[in-house]
C-alpha cells in the first residue's frame, strides 16, 4: 500500500483487525506499518505513537455512532438504535471491550459526540444531565459487559474443539451436588447446543433499554 493511500482510517482499521486477532499487545506503530506493506515514518503522518494509535482506533469504530436529537423518534427509540449499534460494532471488534478500559475515550471526537447526543435524548427522557452520565456510564459498561460475557467458548477456542468444550462445560455442571446446586445442573443442559447469539444480544439490549426506562417512568 501506497503512503497516497494510507489513510487514518485505514490505518485503524487494520489496527483494530490485528487487536481482534492477536490483542492489543500486538499493536505497534512497526507491526501496523508492516501490515500495511509502509514503513513505521508513514504512519507517523497519521499517528505519531500508539497512544495516538489506540485512540485513532476508538475514533474509527464508533464513528456510525449517532443519536441525532433531530431525528423526530421518541427517545427510547433513539436510545435502542445507540445501544445496538456499540454492541454490534463490539461484536465486529472484540478488542474494543479491553480498549475502552485502556484509554481516556473522551479524547475522541466520535465517542464525545456520541455521549453528547446520548445525554441530549437522555434529557428528552427526563433526566439531568448529570443523571444522563451516570445512565450513558452505566449502559456503555453494560454493553461491555454483554460482549465480553457473551455465552459459548471463550476466545481461542477453534470451532472445531466447541463441541468437546461444550460437552465438558455440561458435564462439570451436572457433577454438582444436586442438593446444593440444583439449577446450576438445570443450565447444564443448555450446553447441549450452540447458544443462539442474536437471541442472547436481543435480550441483551432489551435488559439494558427497559431499565432506563423503568427509572424514567418512575421519574414521571
Amino acid at each position: 500500500m501506497t503512503q497516497e493511500r494510507l489513510t487514518k482510517a485505514t490505518v485503524a482499521e487494520c489496527a483494530l483487525r490485528l487487536a481482534d486477532a492477536e490483542g492489543l499487545d500486538a499493536v505497534t506503530i512497526r507491526r501496523v506499518a508492516k501490515e500495511n506493506g509502509v514503513t513505521p515514518m508513514a504512519l507517523y503522518w497519521h499517528f505519531k505513537n500508539k497512544d495516538e494509535l489506540l485512540l485513532g482506533m476508538i475514533d474509527y469504530a464508533l464513528s456510525g455512532v449517532r443519536a441525532d436529537p433531530e431525528a423526530g423518534d421518541p427517545w427510547q427509540k433513539r436510545l435502542r438504535k445507540v445501544i445496538e449499534t456499540v454492541v454490534g460494532v463490539m461484536r465486529a471488534h472484540p478488542s474494543l471491550t479491553g480498549l475502552f478500559h485502556a484509554v481516556d475515550k473522551m479524547q475522541t471526537e466520535s465517542f464525545t459526540r456520541a455521549t453528547n447526543d446520548t445525554l441530549a435524548l437522555l434529557t428528552d427522557a427526563g433526566f439531568t444531565v448529570e443523571e444522563g452520565y451516570w445512565v450513558a456510564t452505566y449502559l456503555l459498561n453494560g454493553c461491555i459487559g454483554v460482549v465480553s460475557g457473551q455465552p459459548g467458548c471463550p476466545p481461542g477456542v477453534a470451532a472445531e474443539q466447541e463441541p468437546e468444550w461444550r460437552r465438558q462445560k455440561r458435564v462439570n455442571l451436572e457433577a454438582l451436588p444436586a442438593d446444593r446446586f440444583p439449577m446450576m445442573i438445570e443450565l447444564a443442559a443448555t450446553y447441549r447446543d450452540e447458544p443462539d447469539m442474536d437471541r442472547y444480544y436481543a435480550f441483551s439490549v432489551d435488559l439494558l433499554v427497559s431499565g432506563v426506562e423503568s427509572m424514567a417512568a418512575a421519574k414521571r
